[in-house]
């Protein structure tokens, strides 16, 4: 059974950096088969899909989000995580992480959600 749970500070200041933790459980970030997402939800907004690490580290990022985006991994402790710097109220959001397979984003995370304010 694929486990992934999000984990970080559920406030931050506007101008900050954002930054969110998946850990996974019953499956390696490190299969070829699979990859590893991020993607928030905004109050009243539909999803909104940020970037992407792949099995062997190479990551891709939403154009609009890729200046101040960030996607890494600890394949030690298969975790992979989140920065997104500069961030603004407009950033508030409940963030998910999200496995990827051939069939789409298969396994999420319940959920965390992060508020930008002073």
């Amino acid at each position: 059974q694929v486990q992934l749970q999000e984990s970080g500070p559920g406030l931050v200041k506007p101008s900050q950096t954002l930054s969110l933790t998946c850990t996974v459980s019953g499956e390696s970030i490190t299969n070829s088969d699979y990859a590893w997402s991020w993607i928030r939800q905004p109050p009243g907004k539909g999803l909104e899909w940020m970037g992407v690490i792949h099995y062997d580290g190479i990551t891709y990022y939403s154009p609009s989000l890729k200046s101040r985006t960030s996607i890494s991994r600890d394949t030690s402790k298969n975790m992979f995580s989140l920065q997104l710097s500069s961030v603004t109220p407009e950033d508030t959001a409940v963030y998910y992480c999200v496995k990827n397979s051939l069939g789409g984003f298969d396994y999420w995370g319940q959920g965390t959600q992060v508020t930008v304010s002073s």
